[in-house]
């Protein structure tokens, strides 16, 4: 049984969602926090809550899709406490209207996911597992990935794919971790349905990245449909005992639910029978899922 206790962990994204929820669980397991976030004050809200619990916070504002300020985080991290056991490169968003098709998806769009769904996960591991093998001994990699990445077809193409590739790269990361015998676990978190901010990504869209013709929103049957799916959705903490469990019995592959298996199977099925997929819809699956949890 791994002790937790004293050791350290680093989580992006940690204002807010699955992010905070990690950070809370690993709180009260007695491990010491680097939390990071883009957005400042409720970053500084989540420290100061955990601190009034004697929890030993560090907090480093950071934009994931910029690799010198993921650097800079590893560099706090290493400064306030000397090493790094568990990083969990969590920061995600979803760009623009989720819900329509792929010709309607701005460059802009594309630009942003891949920035911080991919490259974030990436600039996580350059910054961080280096470091981690340097240090020695027991350490974890948790990168929040999605059902999104495992599953195809229609709605949110650019958070879709961005999440395919965040997952082909755990997948390098794992492989290369367990040729080495590393004694490094990792974790591809893809969850489902999740209660969390994700869906109001754009607070946080950078300025440079605006579409020319603005951000475009979904129709309103799309966003019935969405927000009847998220309101029996798994909570942010019910996620963090899912991972900290995973963390101890060093499981890869933590999906958080069966709703979207026939979606994976449909996709893998169709790979390797050579035959055009039928994709099913991923609002249907999420409703399904919520359906499932009432």
């Amino acid at each position: 049984m791994i002790d937790f206790r004293g050791r350290v962990a680093v989580v992006t994204g940690a204002a807010s969602g699955i992010g905070r929820g990690l950070a809370e669980r690993f709180a009260a397991e007695g491990m010491r926090l680097v939390l990071a976030d883009i957005q400042p004050e409720p970053l500084h809200a989540v420290a100061a809550a955990l601190r009034l619990n004697g929890a030993e916070v560090v907090t480093q504002l950071t934009d994931v899709a910029d690799a010198a300020a993921v650097q800079a985080l590893a560099d706090c991290a290493w400064s306030a406490f000397g090493a790094v056991h568990v990083l969990c490169n969590n920061a995600g968003v979803v760009p623009g209207a989720r819900f329509r098709p792929i010709w309607e998806t701005a460059p802009e769009d594309w630009h942003w996911s891949l920035n911080v769904n991919l490259m974030g996960v990436v600039h996580g591991i350059l910054a961080f597992v280096p470091r981690m093998r340097a240090q020695g001994g027991w350490g974890h990699v948790v990168n929040t990935i999605s059902v999104a990445g495992l599953v195809s077809g229609t709605n949110s193409p650019a958070y879709g794919a961005a999440k395919h590739a965040a997952l082909r790269a755990t997948e390098a990361l794992y492989a290369d971790l367990r040729a080495e015998a590393s004694p490094i676990g990792v974790t591809a978190l893809c969850p489902g349905v999740v209660a969390t901010g994700i869906g109001n990504s754009e607070r946080n869209r950078p300025a440079t990245l605006v579409p020319a013709g603005g951000v475009r929103d979904d129709d309103p049957q799309a966003k019935e449909r969405y927000a009847s799916a998220k309101s029996a959705a798994l909570m942010p903490a019910e996620v963090a005992e899912m991972v900290l469990r995973a963390i101890r019995e060093r499981t890869f592959y933590l999906v958080t639910t069966t709703a979207f298996d026939r979606g994976v199977r449909e996709r893998m099925d169709a790979i390797l029978n050579r035959r055009n997929p039928d994709f099913p819809d991923i609002l249907t699956m999420s409703q399904e899922e919520s359906d499932a949890r009432r």
